[in-house]
């Protein structure tokens, strides 16, 4: 027999957030604050509800949502108006915290509506915006190798180009850092991922874009959709070098060149770099298993949540 599922609802006010769980009918009540989130989120973690419905109340919603959302729960919200109109159609006139977050709870288990943390409009922005920041650096290279060659005032015309092009990256990059820090959910992955030595704004940016994902697969299945999984090239009684291939070249990219800053600065990658070298492994080779290194720990640290000094599981992750 299949197992019934359980859907929360949460009645948020400026200092409490009262927890109903249907069809079980409980209510529990924490505090809105850094240890009332906490709590709330690992509550949430061990009842593994199919989802938490949530009033929009203007601001108030935005951090327990954030939080939810990043553990990997899956949250709705929900226009009031909806709720009440819900209330009056299922008899409860009454009007306390408590009833409130239970008659939310039951509008999720009977409207299920579909989760939506991060909107659409500032996602896609979020992406158009890393991808001109990209064209913007291809045009300030194509324009340092014709500057070589450049005499006179196409010398000067380039050189004035540049200057622009780079007042551009700076203040595509500012904005691009805004609109993380605007975002509850990708400013809280943003500081787990700059907290990994070698992780830097650019590798940041570029996972919360281009790789969803993260934090939700295993290992294997990560390594995979980047493209730095080795594959083997065997047929018939020849066996080929196993090689990376496909995935996502740009996530890759991001990855390659913080994972050259990790073989100097990030203590685990480093002793595994200089372990494979030492074992006659060809450099191109040890990075590309560095590369990979460096991914599993990036996933384990946000699907647990942490940051890097904390002590996560992540070398038992990792191999």
């Amino acid at each position: 027999m299949e197992k019934e599922k359980i859907y929360a609802g949460i009645d948020i006010s400026k200092e409490r957030l009262d927890v109903s769980l249907y069809p079980e009918d409980n209510c529990q009540t924490f505090s809105y604050d850094e240890k009332g989130m906490t709590a709330i989120t690992e509550y949430l973690s061990k009842v593994h509800p199919a989802i938490v419905v949530l009033e929009a109340t203007g601001g108030y919603e935005t951090l327990i949502a954030a939080s939810l959302s990043t553990a990997g729960i899956a949250v709705a919200l929900t226009n009031p108006r909806q709720i009440r109109d819900f209330a009056k159609a299922t008899g409860r006139l009454a009007k306390t915290d408590s009833i409130d977050a239970r008659v939310i709870a039951h509008f999720a288990a009977a409207i299920k509506p579909l989760p939506k943390p991060v909107s659409d409009d500032q996602a896609q922005e979020f992406k158009d915006m890393l991808m001109r920041r990209r064209q913007i650096i291809e045009m300030i290279t194509a324009e340092k190798n014709r500057l070589g060659k450049a005499r006179g005032s196409v010398k000067k015309h380039i050189e004035a180009h540049i200057q622009w092009l780079q007042k551009e990256l700076d203040d595509i990059s500012h904005r691009l850092s805004e609109i993380v820090k605007s975002s509850p959910i990708w400013r809280e992955k943003d500081d787990m991922l700059r907290s990994i030595p070698g992780v830097g704004p650019v590798l940041s940016l570029t996972l919360l874009a281009d790789l969803p994902e993260l934090g939700k697969l295993n290992r294997r299945q990560i390594s995979a959709l980047v493209g730095v999984a080795p594959f083997n090239r065997d047929s018939g009684l020849m066996r080929g070098k196993r090689t990376v291939w496909g995935g996502r070249s740009k996530v890759r990219a991001a990855l390659y060149m913080s994972t050259l800053v990790a073989t100097r600065y990030n203590p685990v990658i480093r002793a595994f770099y200089l372990r494979l070298c030492t074992a006659g492994k060809a450099k191109k080779v040890a990075l590309t298993a560095c590369m990979r290194k460096l991914l599993t720990i990036i996933n384990a640290i946000i699907r647990t949540r942490t940051t890097w000094a904390a002590p996560v599981p992540v070398i038992n992750d990792v191999g």
